[in-house]
């Protein structure tokens, strides 16, 4: 089994439920993400998405359409301050408890998977981008976190 990095899109951030999203496409193919299944799985974000507890109000999500029939849709939300929430979807992929092979047929298995090796990569940016911009500053800048995203290009090879 040979590895290849994918592709990394990052459209612009977007409101749900309140919160701020920050988002991140991830997919082999360089049309990306077809617009039913992103469509799909944006659906179903407002069920991953935790309760206000005070923390700003910021998720950062990685929608990654695999090489087969499976779309997952990782939603990675700070509470407590400090602390990474996280709650997934999966379609297409009935190894994860879909019911077909769909890739706009969203469910949210009860796994503790946190995501694939293309789906990491933003989850250490995101942290230090939430220190810079809301631990470390005497003022939080809620708006200078949600424009700190990964450079577009590829899932890793990020020397």
């Amino acid at each position: 089994m040979s590895f290849t990095e994918k592709l990394l899109t990052i459209p612009p951030p977007i409101e749900v439920a309140g919160r701020h999203i920050k988002r991140y496409h991830v997919t082999a193919d360089p049309a990306g993400i077809a617009p039913d299944v992103e469509k799909a799985a944006y659906a179903i974000l407002p069920e991953l998405l935790p309760e206000p507890d005070g923390t700003p109000p910021a998720t950062f999500v990685v929608l990654h359409r695999g090489g087969d029939d499976g779309a997952y849709l990782n939603a990675y939300s700070w509470v407590w301050d400090n602390v990474l929430h996280f709650r997934g979807a999966s379609a297409g992929q009935p190894v994860l408890g879909c019911p077909d092979h769909d890739p706009t047929h969203f469910i949210r298995p009860e796994l503790p998977w946190i995501g694939c090796v293309w789906e990491l990569p933003p989850i250490l940016h995101e942290r230090d981008a939430w220190v810079r911009h809301l631990l470390s500053p005497e003022v939080p800048d809620l708006a200078a976190y949600l424009a700190d995203s990964l450079p577009e290009g590829t899932t890793g090879d990020r020397a």
